[in-house]
């Protein structure tokens, strides 16, 4: 009996934070403050205030769910950006999600290594940690509204794009950390076949679950989108088991698979949409339990984060995607609202992970600051960027859901 009330405990405990979770978002719509990012900070309380709690995640674990959590992401963005609009803004997307992924990482590399005078090492994996923008957590401060236009298909886009190219550009670089015996030019093809690879799996597998999903009529409608997320993990296993990105792959599936007239359609979005919403605060919360405040004060580690993540925001991140921005037809306001609207969520949580599991120096300080950044990026910056939206004039309408 003591098993079954224990076991009876743990259920209670963890369908409490499931509905805490889902009742945020009303607060957060209200706040215009990702629930995300609440989570993430009452989770990092909740850890200093029991100590017990702060042993209940190792970062090993953070590693995995958030990888699992990035694949629901990112088929979720996929599908909600599309093939029709994806093609409308490639350019552009490609543009950013590429050329200012790179930018990115190499000036704030420059950064934390003259303004907090890190070493080179230190501040390249910094500068490929923060790159990466988030779709998840836009999608979390606009609520049931949405930028109408290229703008936010922009901004879309290229936080599904990015984080695939962030990702592979952390493990070349983690690889450089570990041993001298790996050179720039093996990391560099490392990088180029995970991109290669990751695409060709991700139209493949595209391709293969149209086909499924047109041909095999499942006995219960309910059954769709439970078959579209075994697909989306069937992809990403594939491209990574073959060298590939997984993130990519899934991405790209899930852009392919948006405009697609399927059965139940409109169910499988829903579906998919609350698993990502899900999915992100999930990741939040293993942040938040795997950092130690008392020692981010003992450390300094809180000023040397909120440098940065002031830097990134009104320094790094116009100076990278601005100039790419030019080449394309948008308004001053519409460029202006993209530069300030680049928000950090589950990817660089991920990639400090890998940095910690890498084993590689600084590690932890890393992490740290990486806690830092993305909790200034969803609480202050993410707060200001509705207001940023009226302020410039983005067109922005409210969605009702069906």
């Amino acid at each position: 009996m003591h098993e079954v009330t224990h076991f009876g405990a743990v259920i209670l405990l963890v369908s409490s934070a499931f509905a805490i979770a889902v009742l945020s978002n009303k607060l957060s719509e209200r706040l215009r403050i990702p629930a995300a990012g609440l989570f993430l900070v009452a989770a990092a309380l909740a850890s200093d205030a029991w100590p017990r709690l702060a042993h209940a995640l190792s970062i090993r674990d953070v590693e995995r769910i958030a990888v699992i959590a990035l694949i629901v992401i990112l088929f979720d963005g996929g599908m909600r950006v599309g093939w029709a609009r994806f093609r409308e803004s490639a350019l552009p997307i490609v543009s950013l999600g590429l050329l200012g992924t790179f930018a990115t990482a190499g000036l704030m590399m420059l950064a934390a290594h003259y303004l907090l005078d890190f070493s080179w090492q230190t501040s390249g994996l910094l500068g490929a940690a923060l790159a990466p923008t988030d779709p998840a957590v836009m999608f979390s401060v606009f609520g049931r509204k949405e930028i109408s236009g290229r703008t936010g298909t922009i901004l879309e886009g290229e936080s599904g794009a990015n984080d695939p190219v962030g990702i592979a550009l952390m493990l070349a670089a983690v690889s450089l950390a570990q041993t001298k015996s790996t050179s720039v030019p093996h990391a560099v093809g490392e990088f180029l076949l995970e991109l290669s690879v990751g695409t060709a799996v991700g139209i493949a597998g595209a391709y293969g679950l149209l086909l499924v999903m047109r041909r095999i009529v499942l006995p219960n409608p309910a059954l769709y989108p439970l078959r579209t997320l075994a697909f989306a993990g069937v992809i990403y296993g594939l491209a990574t088991v073959a060298h590939g990105s997984g993130f990519l792959a899934v991405y790209i599936a899930g852009i392919f698979i948006g405009d697609a007239d399927l059965p139940a359609k409109r169910g499988i979005e829903r579906f998919h949409t609350s698993l990502a919403s899900l999915a992100e605060i999930v990741v939040f919360i293993g942040l938040g339990l795997t950092v130690d405040l008392t020692a981010l004060g003992d450390n300094h580690r809180w000023l040397d984060g909120l440098v940065l993540a002031a830097v990134l925001a009104i320094v790094v991140r116009p100076l990278a995607v601005g100039p790419l921005l030019m080449r394309f037809h948008l308004t001053r306001n519409e460029r202006l609202f993209v530069m300030w609207s680049g928000l950090k969520g589950a990817v660089p949580i991920l990639l400090a992970a890998f940095v910690v599991l890498g084993g590689v120096k600084d590690a932890y300080r890393i992490y740290e600051i990486v806690f830092v950044v993305v909790a200034f990026s969803v609480l202050l910056q993410g707060a200001s960027v509705p207001w940023a939206a009226k302020r410039l004039g983005i067109p922005m309408r409210t969605t009702t859901p069906v």
